[in-house]
C-alpha cells in the first residue's frame, strides 16, 4: 500500500529518469547530462528577455511545427551560444537580422554560430523547427504530449513536461535559472476546438487552412517547463475574488459533458484555498495574468495562470487520502496542491532540479496549512503527520546539481515534515507566516537556491539551522533521538549523520506534558518524573525524528 501511495503523491519525480533517456541513446552519458543540465558560457552568456512560440498542433499526424522568436541580452561578448530541442524534433533554420546562421546539433544542445555579439547588446534570432514530439505513456510523469478523446470523441490533447524539459516540444533556453520576463504563445489548432494557454487571451484569428490561431500573452516571468496548452471542447465560466492585491480574475475551462460536475466542484475549494494562500505565503503572484483552472487529459501539473486539472472532480487523491488523516479528502488534492505552486515552484523557482525540494516540499506543506485553515490547527498537523506514512528516507532530497538530477521523492513529504519541525522550533506561528510571506517576497518573480532559501529561514527565524538543513536535506537518515530511562534520570543524544547536530526537540518528562531539550551528538542527562518509563517516553509528535531506546 505504500508503495501505492507514493506512485501517487509524486507527481513529476521520475520525470528526470526519461529526460536522461531522451537526451541520448546511452541514458548514463555523462555528455548529455551535462549540456541539458551545466550552466556553461554558452548559456550564460546571454540573458531571455522575450519568446514569441508560434506553432501549429497537427493533431492526425501528432506533429508540432512553427517557430519561436528569442529576444535577449547579451552579458558578454559572445560568438557562440546554446539553446535546447530535443534531437528527434528537426531544426529547420535559425535565422538572424534576415540571414540563416550556421549551427551543430549534440544530443538536445544546438549551437549557433552568431556574428560578434557585445556585452549588454539587445537582439533577437528565430528558430524555425518541426516533427513529432515524444508522446507521454504516463502524463504527468514521463512528460510530453498528450493525445486523448472526450466522451463525444473529440480530440483532448495537452503537454506537461516538468523535469524533461520543454525542449521536449519547443525550442528554447532550457534551464530553469532563467526564467523569460514575458511571453506571447500563439498555437493553431483544428478551428473546431478551443485552445487555452498561460497568461491572457489576445484573440484568436481563424485561418483558411482549418486551423485557428490563438494568442496567449505572460506578462510575468515564467519558467519554461509551465509553458502549456489545452485542447478541446471547453465550457468556459469566470468569476472574481478580492484579494491583498486587489479583484484576481478567475477564469475556469472544464470539458463541456463535465462542465456541470466542475463548477460546484471547483467552487468549493477555490476562493477558501486562495484565501489561505494569501494568508500563509502572501498575494498571488500573477494578478496580471490572472488565475486559471483548466481541465487537462492528465492528472495534473502547476503550469503557472493555467493550472492544469485531472482529478476527475473527486475529493483527495482521485479519491484517496494520502494522509491517511480524513482530512485529505475535504478537499480536491491536485486543486490544492497545482495551485500551491504558484507560490512555491512559479514565483519562488529553484535554478536547479537538484533543488526541486524548495518547490516540492513547500508546496506539500501547502496542503497541511490548507487543511489548518478550513478544519483547525490540530486537523493540520494530523495531516502532515499523516502523509510521513509515504516517506521512504533512502536517499538524500536535494538532487545532483548541474545534471538535470533531482533529489529522491520523499523532497514531497519529509520536505514539508522538515518544514514543519521547523516551525516547531520557531515557536511563534505568526513569526513562521511572515516567514513564509518574506520569502515569496524576497524571492519574488525570481530564480534562486536551496542555500539561500536555507540562510533566509536562519536569520529570519534567529536560529541556528545549518545542521538541520543538511541532515533532512543531505542525508537520507532523520534525526534519531536515543536515550535511556534510568529510575528518575533521562539520558539521551542525537544519532545523525551531521557531526555536531544539536537540534532542540520535546520530549515527554512528565507524563502528559512535554519540554524542550537540547542533545547533542553527546550523552547528556536530565531528571525525569517517575510517571514516564519506557512504555510511555515519547518525542512530541510534531517533531519529524526517530527515537531508538539504547541497549
Amino acid at each position: 500500500m505504500k508503495n501505492t501511495f507514493l506512485a501517487l503523491s509524486f507527481l513529476a519525480f521520475s520525470a528526470t529518469t526519461f529526460a536522461q533517456n531522451m537526451l541520448g541513446s546511452n541514458a548514463t552519458n555523462d555528455r548529455a547530462k551535462f549540456l541539458r543540465g551545466a550552466l556553461t558560457d554558452l548559456r550564460t552568456c546571454y540573458d531571455i528577455n522575450y519568446y514569441h512560440l508560434d506553432v501549429k498542433i497537427d493533431i492526425d499526424n501528432r506533429s508540432v511545427s512553427g517557430s519561436n522568436e528569442f529576444a535577449f541580452t547579451a552579458t558578454k561578448d559572445f560568438e557562440q551560444l546554446q539553446f535546447d530541442l530535443f534531437e528527434n524534433l528537426n531544426v529547420e533554420k535559425v535565422v538572424y537580422k534576415g540571414k540563416e546562421l550556421p549551427f551543430t546539433r549534440e544530443f538536445a544542445a544546438v549551437f549557433v554560430k552568431f556574428p560578434k555579439i557585445k556585452k549588454g547588446s539587445k537582439d533577437r534570432f528565430t528558430v524555425f523547427y518541426n516533427g513529432n514530439p515524444r508522446v507521454a505513456k504516463n502524463a504527468p510523469w514521463d512528460g510530453g504530449f498528450i493525445f486523448k478523446k472526450d466522451k463525444s470523441g473529440k480530440p483532448f490533447v495537452s503537454v506537461a513536461c516538468q523535469g524533461l524539459g520543454a525542449s521536449v516540444w519547443w525550442p528554447n533556453k532550457d534551464h530553469q535559472s532563467d526564467e523569460v520576463d514575458s511571453m506571447l504563445v500563439s498555437i493553431s489548432a483544428p478551428k473546431d476546438l478551443d485552445c487555452i494557454a498561460n497568461g491572457r487571451s489576445r484573440g484568436k484569428i481563424e485561418g483558411k487552412d482549418g486551423y485557428t490561431k490563438h494568442h496567449w500573452f505572460v506578462a510575468n516571468p515564467i519558467n519554461n517547463y509551465n509553458i502549456a496548452f489545452y485542447i478541446g471542447k471547453y465550457a468556459h465560466w469566470t468569476d472574481t475574488y478580492d484579494g491583498e492585491e486587489g479583484k484576481l480574475t478567475l477564469d475556469f475551462y472544464a470539458l463541456k459533458e463535465d462542465s456541470a460536475k466542475a463548477r460546484p466542484h471547483w467552487d468549493a475549494d477555490v476562493k477558501p484555498m486562495l484565501k489561505s494562500f494569501e494568508y500563509w505565503f502572501g498575494p498571488y503572484p500573477w494578478y496580471k495574468d490572472g488565475y486559471k483552472l483548466v481541465q487537462a487529459p492528465h492528472l495534473g501539473m502547476e503550469h503557472q495562470s493555467a493550472v492544469a486539472y485531472g482529478n476527475q472532480f473527486k475529493k483527495g487523491y482521485l479519491g484517496k487520502d494520502l494522509s491517511g488523516s480524513g482530512h485529505g479528502l475535504k478537499w480536491d488534492f491536485i486543486t490544492i496542491h497545482e495551485t500551491g505552486h504558484e507560490w512555491f515552484g512559479n514565483n519562488i523557482t529553484t535554478k536547479d532540479v537538484a533543488d526541486m525540494w524548495v518547490h516540492e516540499g513547500f508546496t506539500s506543506y501547502s496542503e497541511a496549512l490548507f487543511t489548518e485553515s478550513t478544519q483547525g490547527k490540530t486537523a493540520g498537523e494530523d495531516y502532515v503527520i499523516g502523509i510521513r506514512q509515504n516517506i521512504g528516507n533512502k536517499g538524500p532530497i536535494i538532487g545532483i546539481y548541474n545534471t538535470n538530477t533531482e533529489g529522491d521523492g520523499d523532497m514531497y513529504y519529509k520536505g514539508a515534515n522538515l518544514v514543519h519541525t521547523i516551525r516547531q522550533l520557531i515557536n511563534d506561528d505568526e513569526k513562521f507566516r511572515q516567514i513564509l510571506r518574506g520569502l515569496n517576497k524576497t524571492f519574488y518573480h525570481s530564480t534562486t537556491t536551496s542555500a539561500e532559501v536555507e540562510a533566509y529561514i536562519a536569520k529570519q527565524s534567529g536560529l541556528k539551522l545549518d545542521k538541520v538543513f543538511d541532515q533532512y536535506l543531505r542525508h537520507a537518515n532523520i534525526p534519531t533521538l536515543e536515550y535511556r530511562i534510568e529510575k528518575v534520570e533521562l539520558k539521551y543524544r542525537w544519532l545523525t549523520d551531521v557531526a555536531g547536530f544539536d537540534m532542540p526537540v520535546k520530549v515527554s518528562l512528565k507524563a502528559g506534558e512535554y519540554t524542550l531539550i537540547k542533545p547533542t551528538n553527546e550523552w547528556q542527562t536530565t531528571k525525569i518524573d517517575t510517571s514516564v518509563n519506557d512504555g510511555n517516553f515519547s518525542v512530541e509528535r510534531n517533531f519529524y525524528v526517530n527515537t531508538k531506546k539504547a541497549e
